[in-house]
């Protein structure tokens, strides 16, 4: 969540700062600024609202070749145009953008800025404040820099400029993701990659608790000590094409079409050349040395967690619990006494994971990060990675990511199995290859869809999923996918919970999509869409073929029984997406929500 961009060069930056902007949008976010500077000064342009908002009130007459940018998605402050970024200091000599947290910025504002008139009600301007309070007092603008750093308590990525030195720009980061993009006679600020592609693919990583002084010709980072520090830029494989829309009118309807296409490009990578299943055979070790294995994840990356959990337990035979990320963090249960802990996140910037990541090392075990962001925070700091492969992920409903990550899981189950002499009874390769073309097919089915959105959900207020066994976690997903950009009120339910409670509900009309791939649990689970039929539901069932009966809305595809999720989820996807459409949702950037979530 929130985005930072900067640059300093010998172009006009104003284009590049909201050209980079842009790429951040998916990130969430409710208001926008950049600040630009040249010889003449600092100029600040912000808005609450998109950055279409902000571009209309830049002013395309101010050149200056130095400038910083931000969206920002509201922790301290209502979104306001006085609460976005940029903020400056009382003399309006410092101008600063930040993402994170500062968790003591009432006691540093009590303790040294009581003589301050505060404009905004953010946390963020308790920095710049006290940074020219410490110029003030005679230090010079570095030190400043780091002193503020040095009593800062949370999360942080910031970006500075000084009125009296258009050619620097201050940068520090902690927790919060944050890089430097190197180019020719010039250099970028960015906390995505993506931001920036559009002038350079070559990036420095920042570690926690770094400061950088940026110039167009240099870069220097320095730790909080003032120990320099040396580190080479890195290339960004990242084509600029992959996070353009082309011709698909969403993000999330682009990203559920490619779903096919990362599966067989996850095959690819996960093949030898003997065509069999590899991975690292040090994690492979990790995960047979280990006898519990704890999957923490939020979101969407815990309902995939919960269906690697089945993948793992039936073809490796290694126990497994689940855990939400920013519930373990602050109650960690009774550990097993050699375990093994595996995050997910399609980021890899999670910050509630992150926390985990910190507590779960300094205990000395061993951790797996499974991600589609190679370089992220939760990438570099695990001891093991494993990627997805997936491409960018834009819109803020996670759709690729999802299923690549329990294809990845499913991968990692059966080397491990295999590893242990466990034998299966299938190939995988080959059934992930009959679920890409099951996926193709319901990626093309995309008005059957649309019409059972148009005949369930136009004009509803809440709508129930219920599954049993892995149904059950899918039906999760696909509540999750319904609720955040329709904002329908959408639950996933056990089925055989209903009659514990949540039957009350049930109201003349409420749909109720039923999910039924499961043989051992078919009959049950029809039986619970019975229930909420007498209680006068709106039943629409998604079944797999060779359990179909005449009544069931929609027939899959047939594939292997434990893989049923990676296609099952698709039509509660397209569902969700035409609901939020009917509904004139904005689909890619749901209201609230930010794509990647990094403070906790």
């Amino acid at each position: 969540m929130c985005g930072i961009v900067g640059y300093i060069g010998n172009n006009d930056s104003k284009e590049i700062l909201l050209n980079g902007l842009e790429k951040l949008e998916y990130r969430g976010y409710d208001s926008a600024g950049i600040a630009v500077m040249n010889d003449k000064g600092v100029t600040v342009f912000k808005e609450k609202g998109r950055i279409a908002d902000l571009r209309a009130i830049v002013d395309e007459n101010v050149f200056a070749q130095t400038g910083i940018g931000h969206t920002r998605w509201a922790t301290h402050g209502v979104p306001s145009k006085v609460n976005a970024h940029p903020h400056q200091s009382a003399s309006g000599r410092f101008t600063l953008v930040h993402n994170g947290v500062i968790e003591n910025y009432s006691g540093l504002m009590r303790e040294y800025l009581q003589d301050v008139a505060f404009n905004s009600d953010t946390d963020t301007e308790v920095v710049v404040q006290l940074i020219e309070k410490f110029v003030n007092e005679g230090l010079d603008v570095e030190e400043a820099f780091r002193k503020t750093l040095s009593l800062l308590k949370g999360s942080y990525a910031i970006a500075m400029i000084d009125a009296e030195n258009d050619q620097t720009i201050y940068v520090a980061k902690n927790k919060s993701p944050l890089l430097v993009g190197i180019g020719d006679n010039f250099n970028v600020v960015a906390s995505d990659a993506m931001a920036m592609l559009q002038v350079t693919n070559q990036f420095i990583e920042l570690m926690d608790k770094e400061m950088v002084i940026v110039t167009k010709e240099n870069v220097t980072i320095k730790k909080l000590d003032g120990q320099v520090v040396e580190r080479k830029p890195y290339t960004a494989e990242v084509d600029a094409s992959d996070i353009e829309k082309g011709t698909y009118p969403h993000y999330m309807l682009k990203e559920i079409d490619e779903q096919p296409l990362v599966m067989r490009k996850i095959i690819q990578a996960y093949q030898n050349e003997a065509g069999e299943l590899t991975i690292d055979q040090e994690i492979i070790d990790a995960m047979n040395q280990s006898d519990r294995v704890y999957i923490i994840a939020c979101g969407t990356s815990y309902h995939a967690g919960l269906v690697g959990k089945q993948f793992i337990e039936r073809m490796a035979k290694i126990p497994v619990e689940v855990h939400v990320a920013s519930e373990f963090n602050y109650n960690m249960p009774l550990l097993s006494e050699k375990p093994l802990f595996i995050f997910i996140s399609q980021s890899g910037e999670t910050a509630d994971s992150r926390a985990v990541l910190v507590s779960v090392k300094e205990l000395g075990y061993k951790s797996l990060t499974i991600t589609n962001v190679p370089g992220s925070t939760l990438s570099r700091e695990a001891d093991y990675t494993l990627l997805l492969h997936a491409g960018p992920e834009i819109a803020v409903a996670s759709t690729k990511a999802y299923t690549a990550q329990i294809a990845v899981l499913a991968i990692l189950a059966n080397v491990t199995a295999k590893s242990r002499g466990i034998d299966l009874d299938f190939d995988l390769v080959k059934e992930l290859g009959i679920v890409a073309n099951a996926m193709e097919t319901l990626c093309d089915s995309k008005e059957e869809f649309e019409k059972i959105a148009s005949e369930y959900l136009t004009f509803t207020r809440n709508c129930f999923f219920i599954g049993r066994s892995v149904d059950y976690y899918v039906g999760l997903e696909g509540a999750l996918k319904l609720k955040e950009i329709s904002y329908i009120q959408a639950e996933g339910f056990a089925g055989g919970e209903l009659k514990h409670g949540t039957i009350a509900l049930i109201e003349d009309g409420t749909p109720v999509i039923a999910l039924a791939t499961q043989e051992n649990v078919n009959l049950s689970i029809r039986g619970n869409v019975k229930e909420v039929v007498a209680r006068g539901a709106n039943p629409c069932i998604i079944s797999m073929k060779g359990l179909e009966d005449e009544e069931d809305r929609f027939v899959l595809p047939e594939v292997h029984e434990l893989l049923t999720p990676l296609v099952s989820v698709i039509p509660l996807q397209l569902i969700a997406y035409y609901a939020a459409l009917h509904r004139e949702c904005d689909v890619d950037k749901p209201r609230n929500l930010a794509k990647s979530v990094t403070v906790e």
